[in-house]
């Protein structure tokens, strides 16, 4: 099985992106009318204290600003929908010195698999439609959910840096990961990942 016989079904296009389809989810560009659910998702502090950019309050302005912003510079900005629409957060590869993932879910919403669902679908993107060779991720320290997201998706562990988080006005360490294409399609060729324990 290669890469692109297993990846996350594209079944539409949407403001230049395609719609990525999972299982439970679907991930699109994100839309104008979609500034006022990101806002009510992101204006948790326990969101913001875990990115680098979401602001705290994260307001209507910052949403809007988000999405006028979407999708520059060869970034991919998908919003993460359930299959009754309801948005439940973000995950997107933005270019900067090189292809980066960054994802965050509403609250409500975590623990139960929705983010390494969605990673993976973006994952899939990145590798088989935007033709990365690697992709780096970073988790903050105190953030083992997270860290746990990129493990199971195959990331590798490749050190730790400090890292501004606008909701602290500080820094704060961070472990970098890093996913290569040729790691993805092995894991891939084994099947579907599922957890062991």
């Amino acid at each position: 099985m290669t890469l692109l016989e297993s990846r996350s079904s594209v079944i539409l296009q949407d403001a230049g992106r395609p719609v990525l389809q999972t299982a439970r989810l679907t991930l699109r560009a994100p839309r104008p009318d979609d500034a006022a659910a990101i806002a009510h998702l992101a204006n948790d502090r326990r969101i913001a204290e875990n990115t680098a950019q979401i602001p705290h309050p994260y307001r209507l302005a910052d949403a809007d600003s988000f999405i006028a912003s979407c999708n520059a510079k060869g970034d991919a900005n998908f919003v993460i929908a359930l299959s009754d629409a309801t948005l439940i957060g973000v995950c997107s590869i933005e270019m900067g010195d090189g292809p980066e993932l960054g994802y965050w879910l509403g609250v409500t919403y975590w623990g139960r698999g929705f983010a390494t669902e969605a990673v993976r679908a973006v994952i899939d993107y990145a590798f088989a439609d935007l033709k990365h060779e690697s992709i780096q991720a970073g988790a903050r320290v105190t953030n083992p959910a997270s860290r746990r997201v990129l493990e199971k998706c195959g990331f590798q562990w490749t050190g730790v840096g400090l890292y501004r988080i606008q909701a602290l006005a500080s820094s704060a360490p961070i472990d970098r990961f890093r996913l290569e294409r040729g790691i993805w399609a092995s894991l891939k060729s084994w099947g579907p990942m599922r957890r062991v324990a």
